[in-house]
């Protein structure tokens, strides 16, 4: 089994990881800048598609975590990535979902409406009314492709666990009477192509995250380690069962102090 030492990527989960809602996790903004100063590879991984990876710089520069646009990839980059490498361009694609995901699906060359779109793209909405259940529901029942951005039921916030895309994407599944293709994870389409980001070794790069449902079983599916932080979601370690991690910290401050003792 790999090692801490024998490390040699990380990629980060960021809503229950890096922090909760508007407010930063202890001791992430040192653990990534420890990181930057060794160059040791990294990226910031969030099933979450209501931002640009743009907007996240921003955000994380508002709590006080330095990292570059070009280290954090969403689930709205890889759906649009996937979509680009599965569709024509200017296919008409329907999206429930935010600014993040509309803008990274339009800037890979797609026609967003909802005039006979091809696609319906469902991710997280906080704007989400009847209406656009029902666009998405007869588009899809018409012979629309139905892709969804990840299967997460909820979404860490400062008061608690608010619905997430995963319970819009079962209001439209039920309605259809059809599964979508899942792009974020558990499933393999944005780690892989995070893995490829990367460029290393796939079992000498631990993914951290703070779901054992999206993100210690999409590692596990891959073959990658995983890491456990109970910042988030989950608040015990598992005892026993198919998601047990590799290893489980109470928070990235921990880890950084492992990884510190086990590399200084």
């Amino acid at each position: 089994m790999t090692t801490l030492r024998e490390l040699q990527a990380l990629i980060l989960d960021m809503d229950g990881v890096l922090y909760r809602g508007n407010t930063a996790i202890p001791g992430a903004a040192n653990l990534l800048r420890w990181l930057a100063e060794r160059r040791f590879p990294f990226l910031l991984l969030t099933n979450n598609s209501t931002l640009t990876p743009q907007a996240y710089e921003r955000k994380l520069a508002s709590l006080g975590i330095d990292v570059r646009a070009e280290r954090i990839l969403t689930s709205a980059v890889a759906t649009a990535h996937y979509l680009a490498r599965n569709f024509p361009s200017r296919s008409r694609v329907y999206v429930i979902g935010e600014e993040g995901l509309q803008i990274c699906i339009a800037e890979r060359g797609f026609t967003l409406t909802d005039q006979q779109p091809e696609i319906v793209v469902v991710g997280l909405d906080r704007e989400l009314t009847y209406a656009k259940l029902c666009e998405a529901t007869l588009a899809i029942r018409g012979g629309a492709r139905f892709i969804a951005t990840n299967p997460d039921r909820t979404l860490p916030t400062e008061i608690g666990e608010a619905p997430g895309a995963g319970a819009i994407i079962a209001a439209v599944a039920a309605a259809t009477d059809q599964a979508p293709t899942i792009i974020g994870k558990p499933n393999p389409p944005m780690l892989e192509l995070a893995l490829r980001l990367l460029g290393q070794p796939r079992e000498r790069t631990a993914i951290v995250g703070d779901r054992l449902d999206t993100d210690i079983l999409g590692g596990q599916r891959l073959g990658l380690p995983t890491i456990l932080v109970l910042s988030g979601v989950t608040r015990e370690a598992p005892t026993e069962g198919r998601w047990r991690p590799t290893w489980v910290f109470a928070s990235v401050r921990e880890l950084e102090q492992a990884l510190q003792h086990e590399r200084e």
